[in-house]
This record gives structure tokens, C-alpha cells and sequence, in this order.
């Protein structure tokens, strides 16, 4: 897969995962971006930044736009639908907290796993059958499905193209469940979503 030219991410998307937080679950989709420079694909290693002491997993569905989406509504939202792949939305949790915005939290180097492939979908697909697990040196920390997202996929695809336009290649990860939890020096993580396959990247320590 190529890289993205724009990562759109939904935060609180599964209110198990809100409250986990001890966040009020949003109104409408809460959006914010990562650059294009934090994606690694499956593999790759995550580097922890010295700049935080608390660095977390978040396992999500990634959505790959097929074609040009800019307005409209949920069908149309659908039908650009190019397919599915696994991402982890890797999060610096300290400075995410410190931070008025999540740009610095959520934007470091490596910070963006995708992969290990995408599956195609079509337009009978059923996209809230999916399901998405993450492990942490093999054990299961996260464990959500996309019927349980607040905002649906369709939804949130139209959401997103009436405030920027979607173009083919970009990515959407659609939020997190409940779980998420620390990585340290020498960890494993792992994402799967049963169909598309398990991206897996070791974690070390920034040597910088």
C-alpha cells in the first residue's frame, strides 16, 4: 500500500473507550489528523520518543478511500469506500494530556502502523461485521467491532468529505476500543482484523 496523503482519525468512537478515559462521549465525530511521515507498514519497528514516558496501543480499522469523496451523503460515502486494512493509532498518552491539541501526542515518527494489506470491499459488503484485536506480546488488550462504533462507517466518511475532501489513498481510522494500555522497550504489539490479516511491529526505545 502506498502511503496516504492524509490520515484522518475519529477519537471516541467506542464509549467503552471514552469512559475508559474518563472522557463525555462527542456529539458529532471528533476528528483530528496524523501526518503522512508516521506511517511504518507491517514490520517496522515503533520507536518510543524520549520526550514521553507513557506511550499506548490503539488497535482500529482502517479504511482506504477508493475514489474522490467530497460532500455528499452516507451512499455516496460508501461507494468510495476502497477497502480495509489494520492500523494502530499509537499514542504519546502524557502528552496527549499536557497538550491542548493531540498533534504532538499522536504525530511522532512511527506513530502510524498500517498493513499488512488492504482487502477490497464492494458495495454488499458488510462493513459492521468487522472486527478488530489487539495483543501485546500475544496477549489480547483490545477487542472491539465496528457495531459497536457510535458512528457508524458510512457516517463517518460523510462527515468527514462535508469538511475536507477525500481523496484516493487517504486513510481514515475510525477509533479505538477499549483496553488500551503502555508499550515498552522490546514489546510486541499486534492489530488484526479477521479477513485483511495481522500487522505486527516490534517497540524499542528511542536511542536518540
Amino acid at each position: 500500500m502506498r502511503t496516504p496523503g492524509k490520515i484522518v482519525c475519529v477519537g471516541r468512537n467506542y464509549r467503552a473507550h471514552a469512559a475508559e478515559l474518563g472522557h463525555a462521549m462527542p456529539a458529532s465525530p471528533l476528528l483530528f489528523l496524523k501526518p503522512p511521515s508516521a506511517v511504518i507498514g507491517d514490520g517496522d519497528t515503533i520507536v518510543l520518543p524520549a520526550a514521553s514516558r507513557q506511550v499506548e496501543h490503539e488497535g482500529e480499522i482502517g479504511v482506504v478511500i477508493g475514489s474522490r469523496l467530497s460532500g455528499g451523503g452516507e451512499a455516496a460515502a460508501r461507494a468510495a469506500v476502497a477497502g480495509i486494512t489494520c492500523v494502530n493509532d499509537v499514542t504519546a498518552r502524557d502528552l496527549q494530556h499536557a497538550d491542548v491539541q493531540w498533534t504532538r501526542a499522536k504525530g511522532f515518527d512511527t506513530f502510524c502502523p498500517m498493513g499488512p494489506r488492504l482487502l477490497a470491499v464492494g458495495p454488499g459488503d458488510d462493513l459492521t461485521s468487522l472486527e478488530v484485536i489487539c495483543r501485546v506480546n500475544g496477549v489480547v488488550r483490545q477487542r472491539g467491532r465496528a457495531a459497536d462504533m457510535a458512528f457508524a462507517i458510512p457516517a463517518l466518511l460523510a462527515f468527514i468529505a462535508n469538511v475536507m475532501t477525500l481523496e484516493p489513498g487517504d486513510l481514515v481510522a475510525t477509533g479505538t476500543p477499549a483496553g488500551v494500555g503502555p508499550l515498552e522497550d522490546g514489546d510486541t504489539v499486534e492489530v488484526e482484523i479477521p479477513g485483511v490479516g495481522t500487522l505486527r511491529n516490534p517497540v524499542r526505545a528511542s536511542r536518540r
